[in-house]
């Protein structure tokens, strides 16, 4: 690069120097240009401001004139006074407000009753009769016995003896007689009258003012004041009920004169601009000084901030090269700054990589200082401290970029995760010991259930045996005793085949693995339980029922674990069997009913006609072992509801009341076959029906 020229250097810096005088100097044109403008602009916002309070105070007063009116008029009602009486009122509040012209009374059809004239100017109505100008004031009477108040007219014209006129405008009251209304009063203002009498001249003074309408058609000006020149105006809406007013107040100013204000605003532009530049450059050394103030105070708090922070930070070059490290990364390693800063990736690599893994480490650096890993990627990798000691960290790199957005190096984030490790391998021992202890639980509650399961397949392998040998000790064996007892055995194989069953299905309950389910129907899990629920039931003199669909509707299909579902039906028969042993013969009734609520879902109830479950014993209903019986362990109903969870369904009950017969409800759901719904065959076999056993009890 070729050295720049000595003069070319001057012009330069003589162009610095006097840049800032000539923008002093455009400054101070622009400065007194813009001051004379903003005088001018001043000025007139000065008088549009007035003309706006004017507005505002005329439009205040005219709403107060007409409010004190208002109430006079409704005085004028008070007490429902004779109308000789009513006529003095009139007549006094005429002489005393001289912007009414007239005070009417009409009846209900809007005919004149009474009227009083202002005593201030001839009868307004001479020229135009009073009826042809009865349009206005009927629909506001109209509008005023609607809403039981007050309504004004819109403004209307009447000429007056020799070619002028007058704007009118009337205001409606109802005439009250006991909540009913009787008449009206129909009072009209002259709107110049309004202007010349409700506004404070003094606060109008050298402004017109005037009602318009909303094209600005004049209505009514006030008496002798200047006219307006149009440039400064101000319009208000005075609402009042039934129609708007719109007043127009013009100043009599026009636009304000440049000569007058010229040496004014040039001396006081001279002024700012000068005292301006002075600011200004108070306020750039200023500036400077708290920048460099700033800057200093950022440097020194991210030093302190880098320095207290317990994560590691290392900088490096786009060659490899470590140019900072912070103090955590200096602790964690244990080598001292100018230990690290200038070691490189290649040729001379960092005193922290163990020296078994300096060839792998560095061609690893290289993939990544290349720019092909992806940035703010964490990685784990071992280091090793200055005693030799290696320690896993978990490093988070991402491109080092410098204020114009160009990559300088890399920036890494080490977090020692030793610490982790360690806490992990103690977790996984823990977890193990866990697992052992979780064996020795599951072993207690395998002895418990199956204790508690076999006890109904066991007792009905013992009834079937002894029922055998009695038929056996009777004498002879006939034939029919023969099939009597070949059903018996049976039955016992049955049994036997089910406990079998039943400890697989504890078994694999246990310890909580895929349960086998199949497509069955509702009626084949009830005819696998009947036998036993019949043998308790003869026992104790229940008789069964069974509600079940009817032809032609087919019999649902559920997906379930057989076992398991069967044993909940005979925990839940038998609970309801035993519920009603203190019960009169006639009530003992179990009912055994099935639905299919929905598409998905098929529904078994069993019903008992008990005493119920009382409230302290339904909060704990479903705890494992707790129990209300003697003999009973308490997991009956907490494996029932476990089994039907695991199916995807809920078991609850509810106590029936007197009307349903009395009693509880043991009803849980399970999913309906999807396939069997789509196919909907009609069924093969008649439903199931009750035994002369079950109908007699």
């Amino acid at each position: 690069m070729m050295p720049a020229e000595p003069g070319s250097t001057r012009t330069a810096a003589s162009w610095r120097r006097a840049l800032p005088w000539a923008a002093l100097v455009a400054l101070l044109v622009v400065g007194q240009t813009a001051l004379v403008r903003l005088t001018l602009d001043y000025e007139a916002a000065r008088a549009q401001e007035r003309v706006e309070e004017v507005a505002a105070d005329a439009a205040a007063d005219l709403r107060n004139s007409l409010a004190r009116d208002q109430q006079s008029l409704q005085a004028l009602l008070w007490n429902e006074p004779p109308l000789a009486r009513w006529r003095e009122g009139a007549s006094e509040l005429l002489r005393e407000r001289r912007e009414l012209v007239r005070i009417e009374r009409r009846d209900l059809a809007f005919q004149v009753t009474s009227f009083v004239e202002s005593p201030y100017r001839p009868p307004v109505f001479k020229q135009l009769p009073r009826t042809d100008a009865d349009l206005d004031a009927e629909v506001a009477c109209a509008s005023a016995h609607r809403l039981s108040g007050p309504v004004y007219s819109r403004s209307y014209f009447v000429p007056l003896p020799g070619g002028l006129g007058i704007e009118l405008m009337d205001v409606c009251m109802p005439v009250m007689h006991q909540g009913e209304a009787v008449g009206y009063m129909v009072a009209s203002y002259s709107l110049q009258g309004m202007l010349s009498e409700s506004i404070t001249r003094a606060r109008t003074e050298g402004h017109e003012l005037a009602f318009v309408e909303g094209d600005g058609t004049r209505l009514a000006r006030s008496g002798n004041v200047a006219r307006g020149r149009g440039v400064y105006v101000a319009q208000r809406i005075i609402d009042l009920p039934g129609t708007p007013l719109q007043l127009r107040v013009d100043s009599a100013i026009g636009k304000p004169d440049l000569i007058p204000n010229l040496a004014t605003a040039l001396v006081l532009g001279l002024s700012i601009a000068l005292g301006a530049v002075v600011v200004l450059l108070v306020r750039d050394t200023r500036r400077r000084a708290e920048a460099e103030q700033g800057l200093a105070e950022a440097l020194a708090f991210r030093k302190a901030m880098e320095d207290s922070l317990v994560t590691g930070l290392r900088a490096r070059d786009l060659e490899g090269r470590i140019t900072y490290v912070n103090p955590a990364f200096c602790e964690m390693v244990g080598f001292a700054p100018d230990e690290l800063l200038g070691t490189m990736t290649e040729g001379d690599p960092p005193p922290y990589w163990p020296p078994e893994m300096v060839a792998e480490y560095t061609r690893r650096q290289r993939v990544r200082l290349a720019g092909t890993a992806p940035p703010r990627t964490g990685h784990e990798t071992v280091f090793m401290r200055k005693n030799g000691e290696r320690f896993p960290v978990m490093i988070f790199e991402a491109p080092l970029v410098d204020g114009h957005g160009r990559q300088t190096g890399w920036m890494s984030a080490v977090l020692d995760i030793s610490e982790q490790r360690r806490m992990e391998e103690l977790s996984r021992q823990q977890h193990e010991r866990l697992q052992a202890t979780a064996r020795l639980a599951t072993v207690g509650e395998m002895a418990s259930l199956l204790s508690h399961e076999l006890n109904q397949p066991l007792a009905a392998i013992s009834s079937y045996a002894t029922g055998s040998m009695n038929l056996m000790s009777e004498g002879p064996v006939d034939a029919e005793t023969q099939r009597m007892i070949g059903q018996a055995l049976a039955r016992i194989a049955e049994q036997a085949e089910r406990a079998g069953r039943v400890i697989k299905s504890v078994h694999d309950f246990v310890r909580r693995r895929e349960h086998v389910r199949e497509a069955t129907r509702v009626d084949h899990l009830l005819e696998a339980v009947m036998p036993l629920v019949r043998l308790q039931a003869r026992k104790s003199g229940t008789r069964i029922e069974l509600d079940l669909p009817a032809p032609p509707q087919p019999m649902p299909r559920v997906m379930c674990d057989r076992t398991m579902i069967e044993q909940v039906l005979l925990n839940l028969t038998r609970n309801a069997i035993q519920a009603m042993e203190e019960m009169p013969l006639e009530r003992r009734v179990l009912t055994l009913r099935v639905r299919q609520t929905q598409p998905r879902w098929v529904e078994i109830a069993v019903i008992d006609r008990g005493p119920g479950i009382a409230p302290a014993v339904a909060e704990r209903l479903f705890t494992p072992f707790f129990t209300t019986k003697a003999e009973g362990m308490g997991l009956g109903l907490s494996l029932c509801r476990t089994v039907i969870e695991q199916h995807g369904g809920a078991l609850l009950f509810e106590n029936l009341g007197a009307d349903q017969g009395g009693g509880a409800v043991f009803r849980f759901t399970l999913a309906a076959d999807a396939s069997a719904a789509a196919r909907r065959a009609p069924r093969s076999d008649a439903p199931l029906a009750p035994t002369p056993d079950e109908a007699t009890g």
